[in-house]
């Protein structure tokens, strides 16, 4: 947890579980977030490099053996990887959601997986909880700054009561956000919590932005968008997401909009973007297959459902990184290497 003891377990809010009421987070996080181990890391960390070679050296002999990594996905609107420079979304605009790789993560370890996304052409990551490994935050600086990476944003904790340390941890990182995997609280499960929530916003984004580090962010999944409500004034029905970014100031608090979660609740992200782009500064780059009633199911960027061209495009000017994510991504670099390659090498 950034900017707290690890180990104390009334803290474990990571990745949007803010509070009990929080009605929306990862639906996988509960069952690999328990499975991590939150120790200490010396700080000389030969052990880890040697382990972080190894991983690759390991990586690379299951390609001599079963052929190469997938390509980037087959579209009228990509280009070769030698044709791509210059071209869509720069690289120092993507990022990489760590809770991708939380199962990887557990395997080799957080500075071998760094390693892996530094070699595709990574700049920037995205950690949640479990990326720490019981790191401070001056290690974890240090081990960014090895692989030349950077941690704009991460999905932390947003407890009221321990916001500086959290503010400290995260300053010391060199965050331009603060955020979670979801809200504040106390989340949106009536109309009243909702409104409280936008004020816990505006108070925590007010001090994030006064302490030098940036806003504050709120990240969807789809009950932001499903939980609807009257406006008291005019009756007009409103989702949980428009009732924040109305209640909210635009110079403390931001939105981290997880595009495929939105579109699973039936929400047209384009016409959301054009419509509240001054609001989104984060946009979660997430594919997969629309499944009607059940979950999307993930896929790596550009082989799902997504129609990327159109929101890339009422994307620009207004997100400031676009953050890479497939919940339960399997333990290898493909989709790390098949999102990143399909992001800069997409014109649109």
């Amino acid at each position: 947890m950034i900017g707290v003891s690890s180990r104390d377990p009334t803290v474990l809010e990571q990745h949007g579980r803010s509070a009990r009421t929080e009605i929306q987070y990862h639906f996988k996080e509960e069952a690999l977030i328990k499975d991590i181990h939150f120790g200490s890391v010396r700080s000389k960390r030969g052990p880890t490099r040697r382990l972080a070679a190894a991983a690759s050296l390991a990586i690379a002999a299951t390609a001599v053996l079963t052929g190469p990594a997938a390509a980037a996905p087959v579209s009228d609107n990509a280009n070769s990887a030698a044709d791509c420079a210059g071209k869509s979304v720069p690289a120092s605009k993507i990022s990489i959601q760590m809770f991708s790789y939380a199962g990887w993560t557990r395997q080799v370890g957080t500075e071998a997986v760094l390693a892996e996304l530094s070699e595709i052409g990574y700049q920037n990551v995205e950690p949640f909880g479990g990326t720490y490994e019981g790191r401070t935050a001056a290690e974890f600086a240090d081990l960014l700054g090895e692989y030349g990476l950077k941690a704009p944003a991460s999905h932390g904790s947003t407890n009221e009561a321990q916001f500086d340390a959290t503010i400290a941890y995260t300053k010391t990182v060199g965050q331009k956000y603060m955020g979670s995997g979801g809200s504040a609280s106390p989340g949106i499960s009536t109309l009243e919590d909702t409104l409280a929530t936008a004020e816990a916003l505006n108070r925590l984004g007010e001090k994030s932005k006064k302490s030098g580090t940036g806003k504050i962010f709120a990240y969807n999944h789809q009950g932001e968008f499903t939980t609807q409500y009257a406006d008291p004034q005019t009756g007009e029905i409103k989702s949980a997401w428009e009732i924040l970014v109305e209640n909210t100031d635009p110079r403390y608090v931001t939105f981290q909009l997880d595009v495929l979660w939105a579109a699973d609740a039936g929400v047209d992200v384009v016409s959301l973007i054009e419509e509240h782009g001054d609001r989104i500064e984060l946009l979660h780059i997430k594919d997969g297959f629309l499944n009607g009633n059940a979950r999307a199911i993930p896929t790596d960027v550009g082989e799902g459902e997504i129609d990327w061209a159109p929101i890339l495009d009422a994307a620009q000017g207004s997100v400031n990184y676009y953050v890479v994510e497939r919940d339960g991504a399997p333990a290898t670099r493909e989709f790390a290497e098949d999102s990143f390659n399909f992001l800069t090498c997409y014109s649109y």
